[in-house]
């Protein structure tokens, strides 16, 4: 049967059937309540747009740059670790729909696939995300192949010192590779298209840490040394030290506060991400669209200033772009695309965006997108 993809929901729902559940889970849950997960995309619903008539839709452009980098509307794909569980090979063949699509990919530490595995799958330079590790000299390793891959950013990521309480991963026991108990195995049976890509690689537990990191060579002593190595003692001397010890274009993910706006930019962010973690570490946190008029206000004459969190539709994008944000990032828009239809999905997800973001502009009576303001909100419906 053909399915007729319409918008990133259709894609949602292909890949609840097609992947199995405790991977599906990780990409579509947040933490304790939920609650900030759910105001992500409640949040973005209650701002309304003015339509516009009369107003010459003709040549419209959705083109801007992200951290210097040319990019075909202002989204890139977000780190999201796990990739590979969602569809086999699963970080190269998002990656692959990016650089076809022409927007900025970026790889997880937490990927299945390596860095060399995307540096030799795609032409177009990619960004990498970091977590502070307490080992440093494997930090330091890691820097040296982002270099060695020529990734044209380093996003380092503030707001997983600590990690949230998911309680749906702890339900179902998630590893990656699965643990073949009763359950997951029953799961698995019902998973063919899955469970057959799965076999077609040898590419199954976390690519940038196994056999690059000391002491890590199964899955059991890597779940021990994750536990272990994700730092909370992170301090902005530390974001100082992986600023330099890079060099390079960097960006810092998970700001949520105007005193944390302000610091990055103090400690030479080229970019910032307004982020909340999709819901998956501080419930009861605000929305990530809430959290980014005042950030923007602060400091978006001073730094780039992204958001992520909620987007599931071009609609989305453009309500960002018009309070400020000049840049998104997707995480489980690409990720339900990737484990509906693995390459083809992620492609889906970016045409739907870019299509609903180029319409929903015109409807506003733009044509560029870099003259679209906060103008075409409602006032009142969002404090906007």
């Amino acid at each position: 049967m053909a399915h007729v993809i319409t918008c990133i929901e259709d894609l949602r729902l292909l890949a609840q059937r097609r992947v199995p559940r405790m991977f599906y889970d990780y990409a579509d849950s947040g933490s304790w309540t939920e609650g900030t997960y759910r105001a992500n995309e409640a949040d973005f619903k209650a701002i309304e747009l003015r339509q516009r008539v009369a107003v010459n839709m003709d040549n419209r452009s959705t083109a801007v740059t992200m951290a210097g980098q040319a990019a075909t509307m202002p989204v890139a794909i977000a780190p999201v670790g796990l990739t590979g569980m969602q569809h086999a090979d699963g970080e190269i063949h998002a990656a692959k729909a990016a650089e076809k699509f022409g927007i900025p990919f970026t790889l997880s530490t937490m990927s299945i696939c390596s860095i060399e595995d995307i540096a030799a799958s795609t032409k177009a330079p990619f960004w990498f995300q970091l977590y502070m590790m307490r080992d440093r000299e494997a930090m330091s390793r890691m820097i040296d192949r982002c270099k060695a891959a020529k990734c044209s950013a380093l996003v380092l990521t503030l707001d997983l010192q600590v990690i949230g309480q998911r309680h749906k991963d702890l339900k179902n026991g998630l590893t990656a590779p699965p643990k073949p108990t009763i359950a997951n195995l029953i799961n698995l049976a019902m998973k063919p298209r899955w469970c057959l890509g799965m076999l077609g690689t040898r590419r199954h537990s976390f690519g940038n840490l196994v056999g690059h990191v000391k002491e890590v060579s199964d899955m059991k002593s890597l779940a021990a040394w994750t536990n272990e190595q994700f730092d909370p003692r992170l301090s902005w001397a530390d974001v100082d030290w992986v600023r330099e010890r890079w060099g390079g274009k960097f960006i810092l993910k998970g700001i949520m506060e105007v005193e944390d706006a302000l610091l990055a930019v103090e400690h030479g962010a080229d970019a910032i991400v307004v982020s909340n973690h999709g819901g998956r570490q501080l419930d009861g946190a605000p929305s990530s669209i809430r959290a980014l008029p005042a950030i923007v206000d602060a400091v978006g004459d001073k730094t780039e200033v992204w958001m992520d969190g909620g987007i599931r539709s071009g609609q989305d994008v453009l309500k960002a772009w018009a309070l400020g944000a000049r840049g998104t990032m997707i995480g489980r828009a690409m990720a339900y695309g990737l484990g509906a239809m693995g390459e083809a999905g992620v492609t889906r997800a970016l045409q739907i965006l870019h299509k609903e973001l180029d319409v929903t502009m015109a409807f506003c009576g733009h044509t560029q997108l870099k003259n679209v303001d906060r103008g075409i909100l409602r006032p009142g419906t969002f404090n906007a």
